[in-house]
């Protein structure tokens, strides 16, 4: 099964990310080294303009956190373009929906081949959103043809299982290490969440950062987020977590981080702060202190 066993030595990993311009250095820098103070293990940035891959390097030369680089659409031009940024950044991430069209493949081996030369690991991140559109229709054309069709949703969270897997095993062919490959399937929804990452936990032994993508804000988000992950890290399911939430206006960037680091220390598999159990007040309380 993918991820780690509940109560194993290896420590599952707390990332956050950035919501900066990641051309200005001087702002993103500082959101790295916030949420690293926090307790972020990784922060990942936006690489999508030249301006941003010029500004990653002075960026990791001013934290000491390893930083993920999360590219969509033009990462083989980037990387390839920019070579100090390539070699900055600790990890990339790929979507493979987001990475072309016509030369979706050629595309994807340019990223690969990069991260083998740099001798960096890649995220191979699926979201229900960006899903590789020709396969989800072939495997709904496919599902529209049985007897009994299953229902749409199963397919899809099939359809991503399996957009996740082909692309490991495209990476594996261009001579990236099984061991440097890291997969993730984001959905918005707990359900789907725990189908989804069930399904790929089943199918390979790759490690798997686990996130519900738009959880959203406030209470929604922390709770929904909560949910899920408690779940699946109960299960063994999972190697590396983000919780997503949408910052309030003016809102602290770290909150993410803190949730993450709750969530963990709740379930019994990381400690980072003191516990307090505290009183939760009744009638039979004769103060308001607690």
């Amino acid at each position: 099964m993918g991820g780690v066993l509940v109560g194993s030595a290896q420590p599952i990993v707390v990332q956050s990310m950035t919501n900066t311009d990641t051309a200005d250095v001087a702002a993103t820098a500082a959101q790295v080294r916030a949420l690293h103070g926090a307790g972020s293990e990784l922060v990942r940035v936006t690489v999508n303009t030249d301006e941003a891959a010029r500004a990653v390097p002075a960026i990791v030369a001013e934290v000491d956190v390893p930083v993920i680089g999360d590219f969509h659409y033009n990462g083989h031009l980037l990387l390839t373009k920019y070579p100090a940024c390539a070699r900055a950044l600790a990890k990339y991430r790929i979507n493979p929906g987001n990475v072309g069209t016509k030369r979706r493949d050629d595309n994807f081996r340019t990223i690969v081949q990069v991260a083998i030369a740099q001798g960096k690991p890649v995220r191979i991140g699926v979201n229900w959103g960006s899903l590789d559109q020709q396969l989800l229709t072939e495997m709904m054309d496919a599902n529209a043809a049985l007897p009994e069709p299953r229902d749409a949703r199963d397919v899809t969270m099939d359809a991503m299982v399996e957009s996740a897997m082909r692309s490991a095993e495209l990476a594996e062919e261009c001579g990236l290490p099984h061991d440097r490959i890291i997969l993730s399937a984001k959905v918005s929804g707990v359900q789907d969440l725990v189908a989804v990452y069930r399904i790929l936990a089943t199918r390979s032994d790759y490690p798997l950062h686990l996130g519900l993508t738009e959880a959203g804000m406030g209470t929604k988000g922390v709770i929904a987020s909560t949910a899920g992950l408690s779940i699946l890290l109960q299960e063994g399911i999972g190697d590396t977590i983000r919780v997503s939430l949408t910052p309030r206006p003016g809102g602290d960037r770290t909150e993410e981080v803190q949730v993450a680091q709750q969530v963990l220390q709740s379930l019994g598999l990381r400690s980072f702060t003191p516990q307090v159990t505290a009183c939760p007040g009744c009638g039979r309380t004769t103060s308001t202190f607690f």
